[in-house]
């Protein structure tokens, strides 16, 4: 049986699809190469999705965490403060940008760009987050609920939709929406290395990764100096030597 949650996912995806192809931010064509490149990365991730929840499960059977703490609330801050950094260190160590790489290399962003992941890059994430689930004790239906939150908001914030000026700056001012995350994505390196942020954006604020620059139509995506790959290539893409955005 599907899980509830990976429907309601899939619906919110879908609804996010349709709500940016009917207000979009940036005038994008339709490339069926494109959101099939994705959607095929996005399905090998959820092919072994199931592979990662049973090896969390199984690390976790009967571990004794460091320090004991039982708040959800606070097990979810820690876990997106943990993914902030994470996401900073893909950025900063070559090895890592080498997974994380196939995520930019997208030269346009929509709801698609959400699911667009490395195997790799899923595979050392999931293994990383182990370190606080173990520190803290964060219960796998903590972690569980983390990931549900943290991918609708992916989807979110990786959309081309346009939102109403007046909804959209005290929106930013607490989660990620999709103008702050477009500028990660902006193909200047500066900015690439910015906006790290995956739910809250206090937390680029608060470690001074913010960036200034505004979303416009006629700044590009993707890796400065670099251009799109075939899925093949993406796939490979880590095996080659080490570059930086």
């Amino acid at each position: 049986m599907i899980p509830v949650a990976t429907l309601a996912l899939a619906g919110w995806g879908i609804l996010l699809f349709i709500a940016e192809r009917l207000f979009p931010a940036v005038p994008a064509p339709f490339d069926a190469r494109r959101l099939g490149r994705n959607l095929a990365m996005g399905l090998i991730v959820l092919t072994v999705s199931p592979l990662i929840q049973w090896a969390t499960l199984s690390a976790m059977d009967g571990a004794q965490p460091l320090f004991q703490t039982n708040s959800a609330l606070l097990h979810i801050l820690i876990l997106d403060v943990w993914a902030y950094a994470l996401h900073r260190a893909y950025h900063r160590v070559p090895l890592m940008w080498r997974l994380h790489a196939p995520h930019h290399f997208d030269q346009h962003l929509d709801v698609t760009s959400a699911v667009r992941f490395h195997i790799g890059e899923v595979l050392l994430s999931s293994i990383l987050r182990l370190i606080p689930l173990f520190a803290l004790g964060i219960s796998l239906e903590t972690n569980l609920l983390y990931g549900a939150i943290l991918s609708g908001a992916a989807m979110f914030h990786h959309s081309n939709l346009r939102l109403p000026g007046g909804l959209e700056r005290p929106l930013s001012r607490v989660i990620v929406t999709p103008s702050i995350h477009w500028v990660h994505h902006h193909a200047v390196r500066a900015d690439t290395d910015s906006n790290y942020a995956s739910i809250l954006s206090i937390w680029d604020h608060m470690f001074r990764s913010a960036s200034r620059t505004v979303q416009t139509v006629n700044k590009p995506i993707g890796v400065e100096g670099e251009e799109e790959r075939t899925l093949a290539k993406l796939l490979v893409y880590p095996a080659l030597p080490a570059t930086k955005p």
